[in-house]
């Protein structure tokens, strides 16, 4: 097979290298309805920071089976932290435990991997010798320092040379280690420095067979792996031969209006002006939170999205409805960057280039972030403290947790927005080739999958949609006799 599937490579920016690392560090405990973090003074109670857990993981020596069994028990813990707003610590495992004993290796594993050693008095039955590990004080706040992450095997450390060099995302960067570190599993105890097209197709078919991997994870391993052994190990791959998972189509969620309407309700504030701004507008959740003031033109109507999906750019429509609510905002930003100027707060960041250009746009007000975080955090590639924007996945609960106050039985994430402004443009008989401008798709074959699940509003609109959408079911239409079907009727016309 050609190698061209790893065409989609391209050079991305920073950005994500701190987004990614401020993500996961936990928030500082916050009021808890049971009271358990009343006392920071108590080792148990420490806050743990253990950012870049998914790729020490990976590299973890456990045996076959256990590195997917450990990942979903750490990120339950997770979860099970995240929903009590409060920080990973030793009381919060003994805590967790009683609900799920079965993770207790899993997270012996988590705490003893972040380094430190926890007090005597955890209280938590690890096992003989075992004992959980912490992060010292007043460290558990601030992300890891990723600069200094090289990684431990020499391919992996060639490996992150080649992604910095290349100037991969962070986020890029953190998959692609990941799926070396399993590559190098897989072929144990040959070395990667030896690895050709045949251990790569056979760790692909291996995917595809085995793990029932879906088509786009078989295609990241791909780009991943032939990444790794060109670029970073500059082994000469060619062409590989390996077996493909079964193509599956998927139909996107979308919300009715109703029900934009009700999630809308069950948010206040900013978060409710970011949830109809992204609807309003058909953005993607990164490119909603990268929002600069200078990408927004009121007077005209319109948004500027810059460096999208692609790092590509493109132009969409701003709601008239949100003019005002977003001039007020902009004027409580007004006052933020002020304060922060007047703090001597450094400026926001900016990508490298345009950072060595204009050393001082940082500072400047048409730079800053249209949705900053309310707190700063630390980069920790310059280790400079600063305003960045909101952190994605704390939108990205804002939204499921009102999409469940509000009683709606779909999964609701912020990218349904997107799907669902796309679906009523077409069901309002919008062009489809408009709505792939606005929503930045390369191929109108990847705007036509909203045509599967518009529906239609009207008689006049049927006629220029897909055949079968205003079509009524059988179940619906009344029968000519004037009465219902018998079930002697229903038989006979199933024979």
């Amino acid at each position: 097979m050609p190698m061209r599937d790893r065409g989609k490579w391209r050079r991305g920016k920073r950005e994500n290298y701190w987004v990614r690392q401020t993500e996961v560090a936990f928030k500082p405990p916050g009021p808890l309805t049971d009271g358990m973090f009343a006392s920071e003074a108590d080792p148990d109670r420490r806050p743990v920071s253990f950012p870049d857990w998914k790729v020490a993981l990976a590299r973890a020596d456990l045996p076959p089976g256990d590195h997917r069994q450990y990942e979903r028990a750490i990120i339950t813990f997770l979860k099970f932290c995240k929903d009590r707003q409060a920080p990973a610590s030793v009381a919060l495992v003994r805590l967790h435990l009683k609900s799920r004993p079965g993770d207790r290796l899993a997270l012996r594993w988590f705490f003893k991997s972040a380094g430190g050693r926890a007090g005597s008095g955890s209280g938590v039955e690890w096992g003989p010798g075992q004992e959980a590990g912490l992060a010292p004080p007043g460290r558990a706040n601030e992300p890891g320092l990723a600069a200094a992450d090289l990684g431990g095997e020499p391919w992996e450390r060639d490996l992150v040379k080649a992604a910095r060099a290349a100037g991969l995302l962070w986020r890029t960067e953190e998959t692609y280690r990941g799926w070396a570190a399993r590559f190098a599993r897989f072929i144990t105890p040959r070395s990667p420095y030896a690895a050709g097209a045949e251990e790569v197709g056979a760790f692909l078919t291996a995917l595809a067979v085995e793990r029932r991997a879906a088509p786009s994870t078989q295609k990241q391993a791909l780009n991943a792996l032939v990444f790794f052994l060109e670029e970073a190990l500059h082994r000469t791959v060619g062409e590989i031969d390996f077996r493909r998972p079964l193509p599956k189509r998927r139909v996107p969620t979308v919300l009715s209006r109703e029900e934009c309407a009700r999630l809308f309700a069950e948010l206040k504030g900013t978060n409710r002006l970011m949830a109809e701004l992204a609807y309003g507008s058909g953005l993607r959740l990164m490119e909603l939170l990268r929002l600069r003031v200078h990408h927004l033109d009121l007077a005209r109507g319109q948004l500027r999205v810059h460096a999208g999906k692609g790092d590509k750019d493109r132009v969409t429509v701003l709601p008239a409805a949100l003019g005002a609510r977003l001039e007020a905002h902009l004027a409580r930003l007004k006052e933020l960057h002020a304060t922060d100027r007047a703090a001597g707060l450094p400026g926001v960041w900016l990508p490298e280039g345009l950072a060595r250009k204009y050393p001082k746009a940082g500072v400047r007000w048409n730079w800053q972030w249209v949705f900053p975080s309310r707190e700063t955090s630390v980069d920790p590639v310059t280790q400079l403290r600063r305003r960045h924007h909101v952190i994605d996945t704390t939108f990205q609960n804002t939204i499921r947790w009102a999409a469940e106050r509000a009683g709606l039985n779909k999964r609701v994430t912020p990218h349904v927005l997107r799907h669902s402004f796309a679906t009523h443009l077409l069901e309002g008989g919008v062009d489809i080739r408009t709505v792939q401008e606005l929503l930045g798709h390369q191929s109108v074959e990847t705007t036509q999958i909203y045509t599967h699940v518009m529906r239609p509003p009207s008689p006049r609109l049927r006629r220029a949609r897909k055949p079968g959408l205003g079509v009524r079911s059988p179940l619906d239409q009344p029968a000519q006799s004037g009465r219902p079907p018998a079930a002697s009727d229903l038989g006979a016309i199933v024979t």
